[in-house]
This record gives structure tokens, sequence and C-alpha cells, in this order.
């Protein structure tokens, strides 16, 4: 049965159903057949009460305080603030590219946001000074994918609003893998121009007197990351209400740099209705599905199939881990995230691994998914903001040395699990 779902589920989002209908088909079609459609009859109440989940509300919250960045023009000042300090570095603005991204993470939530922003300000500067256009697209493509891992983030918020786990410890836990796969960007980067020196762009002239005068620039998403991440750790707030928050330093930041107006407010809240919508859609929807499941009881029969496998928990880690670098190729993350993780999840704890630790797994899995064609949506992100076009290849072999530096962060987390988890355990 798992796998007549899977093979529905594959079949109805490559005939380009939007991912909603998909769920909801699935989920009262498996009711129907196996139920009598007995579960549908609770579909009112059952959504009513999924959709007043109080950390849902966190959700539109981190897509306002993006928009309100990207419409303030605060990505603009912090990204020529990134180029004075990493440009000195063998590859260039394709750091700056992967530090403003990180930057811009640890304000936004979101990977998609944090490509677009970044890529919009960056992609100018490829003709300009000369640099490789493949890498450096590849470059902004995983550097986008860090808006998910490094706190605030979305699709942590997500599973732990799906597995039932701490979101401040997941937070917590993403923190040092976040940076790590920042630093492991920047290395490709790196050994890509020592090989190939003339993919390396012309040099950027600056001085101490001019990294020090642009350091202001940098501030402002310095604070909102203290704001948001801060005031959760302080004890001042939760996750739901430090989102809220970071929007009013935000709006504070956007009123002091002159950029507070009602075209700005309107573009900003039209950008967080459309995103919010599907997002709570999606959700609904998958949870719905979960539910069904869990009356049927798949769940339970993978455990038993799995336990008579006699495989070990790294056994298992490892088919699970590939089974879902090879989903990435064709599914869209958060749908991919959504479909499996009832399904995974209880397999991953019965064998005694840590859900922390998992959730920072399947980040970093839905990190690679991003960048992995045919449909990894940050190249198509990054692809959409090249003003004279090309061929979208040049972005997808653009991004392949950035997928073996994840497949790095992937080993490191299974035989150093302390990597995620250390932070978390100091704290908690």
């Amino acid at each position: 049965m798992p796998f007549i779902i899977i093979a529905i589920l594959l079949s109805l989002i490559v005939a380009a159903v939007p991912v909603a209908a998909v769920l909801g088909i699935l989920s009262l079609s498996l009711d129907e057949l196996f139920m009598r459609g007995r579960r549908s009859l609770m579909l009112g109440d059952f959504v009513w009460e999924q959709s007043i989940e109080y950390i849902l509300v966190a959700i539109p919250m981190f897509i306002l305080l993006g928009e309100i960045m990207l419409r303030a023009g605060i990505a603009l000042r912090m990204y020529n603030a990134v180029i004075q300090w990493l440009s000195w570095l063998p590859g260039g603005l394709m750091h700056a590219n992967i530090g403003s991204s990180a930057i811009f993470a640890a304000s936004s939530g979101s990977s998609v946001a944090t490509a677009a922003t970044v890529g919009t300000v960056a992609y100018p500067e490829i003709e300009k000074h000369g640099y490789n256009e493949s890498l450096f697209l590849g470059s902004l493509a995983a550097g986008g994918t860090l808006g998910i891992l490094i706190p605030p983030s979305i699709n942590l918020i997500i599973y732990g609003l799906l597995t039932d786990t701490s979101v401040p410890e997941l937070y917590l836990a993403g923190i040092f893998p976040g940076l790590t796969l920042a630093v492991l960007f920047m290395a490709v980067v790196v050994i890509a121009c020592l090989f190939r020196p003339k993919w390396d762009g012309d040099k950027i002239e600056t001085s101490w007197a001019t990294r020090i005068r642009v350091l202001p620039d940098l501030l402002p998403p310095v604070l909102l990351f203290v704001a948001v991440v801060g005031s959760i750790y302080a004890g001042v707030a939760t996750p739901t209400e430090a989102a809220s928050i970071g929007v009013v330093f935000a709006l504070m930041i956007a009123a002091w740099n002159k950029a507070l107006n009602l075209e700005m407010l309107k573009q900003a809240f039209e950008g967080t209705m459309r995103s919010s919508a599907m997002i709570m859609l999606i959700i609904l929807a998958a949870v719905f599905l979960n539910f069904v499941l869990g009356f049927m009881g798949i769940t339970q029969t993978m455990l038993e199939s799995i336990e008579q496998l006699g495989w070990t928990p790294m056994q298992t880690m490892v088919v699970i881990i590939c089974f879902y670098l090879l989903l990435g190729m064709f599914m869209e993350t958060l749908s991919m995230m959504l479909t499996t993780i009832p399904v995974v999840f209880p397999i991953v704890v019965h064998m005694g691994f840590d859900p922390v630790w998992f959730g920072i797994m399947i980040t970093v899995l839905m990190e690679a998914a991003l960048i992995t064609p045919p449909i990894g949506i940050n190249l198509y992100v990054v692809h959409g903001i090249r003003a004279r076009g090309g061929n979208f290849n040049d972005v997808s072999i653009g991004a392949i040395p950035f997928l073996f530096a994840m497949f790095a962060m992937i080993a490191l987390l299974l035989f150093y699990p302390n990597i995620a988890i250390w932070l978390p355990n100091q704290f908690y």
C-alpha cells in the first residue's frame, strides 16, 4: 500500500496537478476506498482545528518579514557591505553571494526569498566583473538554500508541527550546520577558482576604511536575527510572537531608511498573501492525509515490514537519505516534506534517532532538492532573474559542485551528529 500511495502521488504531480489538490484527492480517495468515507465527514471540523494552530501564525509573519526586507532595500545595502569584507577571497563576489544569503537567511526563513533577493541584487555583477556565469549562478542557487536551515526557518516550523518537536530546539540545532554548510559552499568556490583561475572575476578594490564605513549596513539583518531568535531564548517570546517582533523591527528599519510607504506595504502584503495561501492550503491537505493514513494503519505496517528486513538503524537511515535524494529530483521540497515525513518519522524514531537531529538532516536533504534538476526550485528562481535570458542548463551545471558540499554535510551529520544536537543539549 505505501508503494501504491507513493506511485499515485508521483503520477498526479507529474501530471501537473497542484500539490494541494494532489494531497486532497489522495486523502479523500483512500478514505472512500478503505473507510467508506467516514473520515471525510470530519473534514470541516478537522481543517478548522488545524488552521487555528497557534504555531502556524508564524509562517505568514516570516514571509512578511522577508518581503519587507526585499522591498525596503535592506538587502541591497547588505550585499554591498558583504562585498567589501569577502571579495578578497578567490572567487570574489561569489563569496559575497553566499555570505549575503547566510545573513539574509537569518531573518527571512525562506530559501526562495533568499535566492530571489540576493540573486536580483548580485546578477548585474557577472558581466561587470567578468565572472564565470554558470558558477556564479550556481553560488546564488546554493546560497539561497541556507534560508531553510539557518534560523528562523519556515520549514523547521512545519517539521516541528508535523512531528510535535520543539521549534526552539530545532532553531538551535540549525545554527552550526547552517554556518558549516556556508563555509563548505565557500570552499567549493575557492577550489573551483584555484583550479580554473579564469573563472575568478576582476578583483574588487577595497580598504579597511571602506569596510569600517559599511559596517552599519550589516546591522539591520543582525538586529533582526537578535530580535527574532534572541527573544525566543531569552524567554520573552514564543516562535510565533518572535516572528511578529521581527516584522515590527523590519518596519522600523524601513522607516529609518525612508523606504516605508503605502506602495511598499501594498507589495509586501500582496506577496505575503499569495505565498501564505499556497503554503497553508498544502499544509492543511497534508495534515488531513496524515490523519487518514493513521487510521489506515499504514505507519504501523511499514514499521513491522522494516523490522522484518533486519536492517541496522544506520543502514535504514542511509536508505532513507538515498530515497530523499532521488525523490528531490522530481518533487518540490515543501510537498515532499509534508507527504513523506508522516510515514518516515515514526520509522526514524523507532530506530532510535533523535527527532531534533533528524529535523536538521531532513532540512539539508530538502536543500539538496532545491538545487537538484529537473525540479530544483532555486534553479528556476535564479534562472528567472537573468535579464538577457540564457540556457537553464547553465544554472543546473553551476549548482552541481555545491551539491557535493551538501553530500559532505550529510555525511558530517551522519557520523558526527553532535554538529546538530550539541547546542540544543546545552540549552535543554
